[in-house]
């Protein structure tokens, strides 16, 4: 696995929640100053200097169960309200949209290229607020640095780090059913046609060459879809032309987006949370993540006269039926596609979670709260 996949991660995710918030404060016309503060706090907490610093040093990715506890926290970090299945429905679109940009990549490399997209439509969320953009302009500068002199070797282990970490994800979504890139189970139908990947010929060619290196014939052949040549390569730099429109939003008002649990995702997560073993390790990662939730509580406290609830759904009513019809074993604390095997404590996370919690003051409230998440995960 790579050990530099961490970032692109988290940062693709947090693209593509910011998106689907986006659409849904839109859809429900939330007053614009209220839905500007939102996006404005999360991406501040995202892009907080020390927290980056800390994520973007080589290392493992954190445990599902982790990971899915930090993004509750992100999309929490402000006067919004998410019930739980508007959650559970959040993190599916978030998952299952970058699964399919990941898939669709022609190259390794252009995993970056997504993530630059992403990191485009952050920037103009914020583009009226120096203070957020400065913050953003410097993960650019650090997501430069780090990737855009890495081998093609690299990235593909880094592709493939990100496809084991989506490999038993299979929640259907309306969008990909509707335009037949999803089949019913969950799983999506990779194209046979299209631009190929840049610096690559059109297949429809073989050659046979000597043992001089002397071409000697060619045979043409069928390559069974509708290939052309990649007309440039997307830029790497800070500002330029992607090429690629993954990474880019696509959610609208007026296209409504519905998940489902496939058949085969719930047998999964059943079958692995039964033959999950007790970790004398996993309370050390909860203290942490409990920590964590602590710090990011606090700044909301005093805005909670202010405070509003979004709903990803398109009535109250049908919120309600999915909370019900949701799977005990994904319920809020554990991965909502399957539950988790891996809850080792790393030592990095605790650097992380401690940065992640100066973004918001310490109270005495912070150390029930870590409790109060202590006891509900215990109880998985």
């Amino acid at each position: 696995m790579s050990s530099r996949t961490l970032p692109l991660l988290f940062i693709n995710l947090g693209g593509e929640m910011l998106y689907i918030l986006d659409q849904r404060l839109r859809a429900q016309n939330i007053p614009a100053d209220k839905a500007k503060k939102v996006m404005n706090d999360i991406i501040t907490t995202m892009f907080n200097k020390k927290f980056l610093e800390e994520l973007f040093k080589p290392q493992e990715l954190y445990s599902k169960k982790a990971l899915r506890t930090v993004f509750d926290r992100l999309a929490h970090a402000s006067i919004m309200r998410l019930n739980q299945a508007s959650m559970d429905k959040l993190y599916d679109l978030m998952t299952m949209a970058f699964k399919y940009q990941v898939l669709l990549c022609p190259r390794p490399k252009d995993v970056l290229l997504v993530s630059f997209n992403h990191m485009d439509a952050i920037k103009d969320f914020v583009k009226d607020t120096p203070s957020i953009l400065s913050q953003v302009d410097e993960t650019y500068r650090q997501l430069v640095e780090m990737y855009t002199n890495l081998s093609s070797g690299e990235f593909q282990l880094i592709r493939q780090t990100l496809l084991i970490f989506f490999q038993d994800m299979h929640i259907r979504v309306s969008i990909f059913l509707k335009d037949k890139v999803q089949n019913s189970n969950g799983r999506f139908v990779l194209p046979t046609s299209g631009p190929v990947p840049y610096g690559t010929q059109v297949p429809c060619l073989i050659r046979i060459f000597s043992c001089s290196g002397e071409e000697m014939t060619r045979r043409q052949f069928s390559n069974g879809g509708n290939y052309t040549a990649a007309l440039r390569e997307g830029s790497f730099e800070t500002f330029g032309d992607r090429v690629t429109k993954l990474g880019t939003n696509m959610y609208s008002v007026s296209r409504p987006v519905e998940t489902h649990m496939s058949g085969t995702s719930k047998n999964s997560a059943q079958h692995t949370k039964v033959n999950v073993a007790p970790n004398p390790l996993a309370k050390e990662e909860l203290n942490l993540l409990a920590k964590l939730m602590g710090g990011l509580e606090i700044q909301k406290l005093g805005n909670a006269d202010s405070g509003f609830r979004v709903n990803l759904f398109s009535t109250d009513e049908e919120e309600e039926e999915a909370l019900i019809s949701r799977p005990d074993d994904l319920l809020y604390g554990v991965i909502n596609i399957q539950a988790t095997k891996d809850q080792q404590a790393n030592a990095e996370l605790a650097k992380i979670m401690g940065e992640f919690t100066e973004c918001g003051d310490q109270s005495p409230s912070s150390s029930s709260k870590g409790d109060d998440l202590l006891a509900m995960m215990d109880g998985l």
